[in-house]
């Protein structure tokens, strides 16, 4: 579905058969896609991406579900449409040979703290065949960026998708850890003295790599593994 389908699809009439439910009350002032999205986004800045459901929502804007269905086709629309808002918050750089590594790097980093704002709301992301056309600005940029460095168009063309797809993953591996946090395994998920104890623990005759390093496999502070492993992809472009 191309975008002007999609946004006229957000005007047919809701689905009888889906998500049926008592009759909503009569809004005072239309609800518009922009506030579905602000509120959604309300939604999982403060309760998480897997609190966000149609219904939820609906309650959120005084309205019943089917209401919502006039204006966002379905979830799979609404992600599309909340990565799109993340999205246009994005600068997109003039792509510069010289500094191509450093401006795809950039632009990931701002992906990262984008989602990182919204807990959960990279696994939107996921799976996601865009239309909407700030997330088409986004790859177009970052594609951009890479043709003007060198590489080639099939190895640019998959690049962004690897690099889109561990931004998602590393902020959805954040969220669900911090999500944990909250509860009495906290030490269990995030301490590193725990970690580097049980790792220290081990019998050294059977994990003797693991006994040995564990200093290093347990090293790390705020985005250091994140910088590392972008570095690793972008460099490795580089030197194909």
């Amino acid at each position: 579905m191309n975008p002007r389908e999609r946004r006229a699809a957000r005007h047919q009439p809701p689905n009888p058969g889906t998500e049926a439910g008592p009759r909503p009350r009569r809004r005072k002032a239309p609800i518009t896609v922009d506030q579905v999205v602000n509120t959604a986004l309300d939604i999982i800045a403060t309760e998480g991406y897997e609190a966000l459901t149609m219904r939820r929502l609906a309650g959120a804007l005084d309205t019943g579900p089917a209401s919502l269905y006039a204006h966002v086709v379905n979830k799979a629309d609404l992600d599309e449409l909340l990565i799109g808002r993340l999205c246009a918050e994005l600068v997109l750089p003039e792509p510069d040979p010289a500094a191509w590594r450093q401006q795809v790097r950039g632009v990931c980093t701002q992906i990262r703290d984008q989602y990182l704002k919204y807990p959960g709301i990279s696994r939107a992301a996921l799976a996601m065949a865009p239309t909407d056309l700030e997330i088409v600005r986004v790859s177009e940029g970052m594609l951009a960026i890479l043709l003007a460095g060198g590489v080639a168009p099939q190895a640019a063309a998959w690049a962004i998708d690897a690099l889109l797809l561990y931004v998602a993953a590393y902020c959805l591996e954040t969220s669900i850890a911090r999500q944990r946090s909250v509860s009495d395994d906290a030490a269990w998920v995030l301490d590193r003295d725990e970690l580097l104890r049980r790792f220290t623990a081990l019998p050294a005759a059977t994990f003797p790599y693991t006994t040995r390093h564990a200093a290093e496999l347990t090293a790390g502070e705020g985005h250091d593994r994140f910088d590392f492993t972008l570095a690793l992809m972008i460099d490795g472009l580089a030197h194909r």
